[in-house]
């Protein structure tokens, strides 16, 4: 079973940063593709970005790419969510999640992601 902990949220004004982290239990990470995702209330869970096994590969959703940079460090077995130039639009739970098939591309379908965090808070006011 893997556990995924993220940190690293919390409330920050239009056009600053925070950088999110997401630490993994188990022994596979390094050999499976990572994905951050968010929730707006009311709203559906959507794809933000997501990372090969070694890296090497990224992907983001239209609206943070240029913002949002998403890295891993597999040593450490963490993911991280680097978000500069926040926008109210910004605001919602972000969560990370492991895809666990032997896909080495990330995907942006949540049904292709098994293990999920509780995720945490973001907050950008205008």
């Amino acid at each position: 079973q893997v556990q995924l902990v993220e940190s690293g949220g919390g409330l920050v004004q239009a056009g600053g940063s925070l950088r999110l982290s997401c630490a993994a239990s188990g022994r596979t990470f390094s050999s499976k593709v990572m994905g951050w995702f968010r929730q707006a209330p009311g709203k559906e869970r959507k794809f933000v970005a997501g990372i090969s096994w070694s890296g090497g590969t990224t992907y983001y959703e239209d609206s943070v790419k240029g913002r949002f940079t998403i890295s891993r460090d597999n040593a450490k077995n963490t993911v991280y969510l680097q978000m500069n130039s926040l926008k109210p639009e910004d605001t919602a739970v972000y969560y990370c999640a492991q895809d666990v098939s032997r896909a080495n591309y990330p995907r942006v379908d949540a049904s292709e992601y098994a293990y999920w965090g509780q995720g945490t808070q973001v907050t950008v006011s205008s």
